[in-house]
């Protein structure tokens, strides 16, 4: 008997996806793991694995539609064998106008801000911890309200249903709902750098968009700025690159940005205060330090997350970061490699930025920004003006849960880790 096959629920956040592309037509005949396409939440694009092996009979919905979460997208059944006709079938949405609903619950990836920049997205919400009455998360969820943000006038502080309704109808700021009129003159040669078009926005830069206005406009960013001397971090790269390879042509090899995360999670051992979380009436300290670290795609960005950094040896973080890299260029991470993160780093030194300040990834409390390496005259201990390896780095913190004490003493112990690389193989 023939089966339609529905739009999955491919992430706790989903509520629509979009077809990115079908990999198979009708008539075709598919076996049990074969990938029927790729779908679009509002984290990721995976991979549409097929569970019933037969003939594709019909495809309801072509690639491009954004379709609600079980409605459905084709039929697989005997060859032959008439395709069923799914009552009250969703139709499908113009990718160019529909807008997914996209809970409170998502996290993002990172992108430079002042310059510009964000996220991973928490698997697990601080709404479905925070102390507040079910009525009252049922209705923050249906105003895309974070509960836990909200100051409760219930017993205890609990958030009560008229804390959400007052929170609902006060004035705050948003993005424009409609189309922003920027039409411009056309280039006068004809030619112009590129096409004037309308691109229609997928549903993971919809949720970097909404996610960063978000962090940007409810959260009290302050920012620090250091800066390292790198020459002893260089050296010991060098160095152990060297032993590594000497050891077997597949031997890891260590990037700049594996000891940036190892000297992370120690600096928030010694500095626990800024591995935390805004949690509304409280703040929210985090035993584990699971770091999410930006990787850029050609749609946006993704942030996996290494799990249980403070307890990894540096090179255990440089072969999961380059295991969860080659995932996010594939499309291959999963929901949970993306979210429930504690702390973010970000790193654009690859591209010869050599400082700048990223939007916090809610809800972690601080994000690091990682500028390049660069020669520069710097007058050393004897007084004397010699050629010096610089690294800046930055750090944006949550004033509700970082003062700028602690980002400081925080930076302190980071420039110590990366100035002094050994400490990290302590």
């Amino acid at each position: 008997m023939a089966e339609i096959i529905d739009m999955p629920k491919l992430s706790d956040t989903m509520s629509v996806g979009t077809l990115v592309k079908w990999n198979i037509k009708e008539g075709q005949t598919v076996a049990f793991g074969d990938i029927l396409g790729e779908v679009e939440t509002d984290k990721a694009t995976m991979e549409l694995s097929c569970t019933v092996p037969g003939t594709i009979l019909k495809i309801y919905a072509p690639a491009g539609s954004q379709l609600p979460v079980g409605a459905p997208i084709c039929a697989i059944g005997k060859k032959g064998e008439a395709a069923p006709e799914p009552s009250a079938a969703p139709a499908p949405k113009a990718p160019a106008t529909a807008v997914p609903a996209i809970p409170e619950k998502a996290e993002v990836s990172c992108v430079p801000a002042a310059p510009a920049s964000s996220g991973s997205v928490a698997a697990q919400s601080d709404a479905s911890r925070a102390k507040a009455s079910p009525y009252a998360k049922r209705m923050a969820e249906k105003a895309a309200l974070n509960v836990a943000a909200l100051a409760g006038s219930g017993p205890g502080g609990r958030v009560v249903g008229r804390d959400v309704a007052a929170a609902a109808s006060a004035p705050a700021v948003a993005a424009p709902s409609g189309p922003i009129n920027v039409a411009v003159a056309p280039p006068a040669d004809g030619k112009g750098i590129q096409p004037d078009a309308d691109v229609p926005v997928g549903g993971m830069r919809q949720t970097i968009a909404r996610r960063l206005l978000e962090s940007k406009v409810t959260v009290p960013h302050f920012y620090l700025e250091v800066e390292v001397d790198a020459a002893p971090l260089m050296a010991m790269r060098e160095s152990l690159n060297k032993r590594l390879a000497e050891a077997g042509a597949d031997a890891i090899k260590l990037s700049v940005n594996d000891f940036i995360l190892k000297a992370s999670a120690e600096a928030l051992r010694r500095v626990p205060a800024v591995n935390a979380s805004w949690a509304g009436t409280s703040i929210r300290t985090h035993g584990a330090v699971h770091l999410s670290f930006g990787v850029a795609l050609e749609d946006g960005l993704v942030t996996p997350v290494i799990r249980d950094a403070h307890a990894k040896t540096l090179k255990d973080i440089a072969v999961e970061a380059k295991s969860l890299i080659g995932k996010a260029r594939s499309k291959k991470l999963t929901p949970n490699e993306m979210s429930g993160s504690t702390f973010t780093v970000t790193n654009l030194g690859m591209y010869g930025v050599t400082g700048f300040f990223g939007i916090i990834n809610v809800p972690n409390a601080a994000i690091l920004s990682v500028g390049a390496t660069i020669k520069k005259p710097v007058v050393d201990a004897q007084d004397r003006l010699v050629i010096g390896h610089r690294m800046v780095i930055g750090l944006s913190g949550d004033h509700r849960v970082v003062d700028g004490a602690n980002g400081a003493q925080f930076l302190q112990a980071l420039k110590q880790l990366l100035e002094e690389p050994a400490l990290m193989l302590i």
